[in-house]
Formats: C-alpha cells, structure tokens, sequence
C-alpha cells in the first residue's frame, strides 16, 4: 500500500497566474475538483485536514459541498481549523492522504 499526501489551492492547475475565484463555494470546488484530478487512481481517501479562514461564515457551506465529493457514506477522517491567513488570499485550503495500491 503506497500513501499519497497531496495539498489543494484554489488555483487553476493549468495556469496558476489566474485570480482565485471569489466565495467559498467557488473556491471550494476548485480545490476539490484539483484534488480528484490530482489523485487520479487513488483508491480511498483516508484522512482530509480543511483550513478556512472564517470559520464560523464558511464551515456549513463548505460541508454541503465536501459531502458531494465524497459521499455520506466513505467521509474520511477529517479535521477542520479556522486559521488566520491563507496563501494568495485563499479562503479554503484542503491537505489529504489518500491511499494507492
């Protein structure tokens, strides 16, 4: 079994120069669309870390969405944090560890 730990931005993967879009909505499926093309093969997500950077605004949108992706019934292990800053003012950020044959 081969663990692959890949990190997600609201940049466009082809072009990183572009701005992020705007909302947590909107950059949430950004982020998750980049991680499933990413791990592409991957078998099983096992353990997801979500920083926002307003917590307590954006934490029930961004669970309506991140069950879309994963369905209720394989959530992986998860932790949520508020932090106080993201990189290129990003308002979601999405670590995980996914696991590939």
């Amino acid at each position: 079994m081969h663990l692959d730990r890949r990190k997600s931005f609201a940049l466009c993967p082809d072009d990183d120069s572009l701005p992020l879009p705007e909302g947590i909505e909107a950059q949430t499926r950004k982020v998750m669309d980049n991680l499933k093309r990413a791990l592409a093969g991957a078998e099983h997500v096992v353990c997801v870390r979500i920083f926002l950077t307003d917590f307590e605004r954006d934490y029930a949108a961004f669970n309506r969405l991140y069950t879309e992706y994963f369905g209720p019934d394989r959530l992986p292990a998860r932790t949520t944090v508020g932090v106080t800053h993201l990189a290129r003012g990003g308002i979601v950020e999405v670590d995980l560890i996914a696991r590939r044959s």
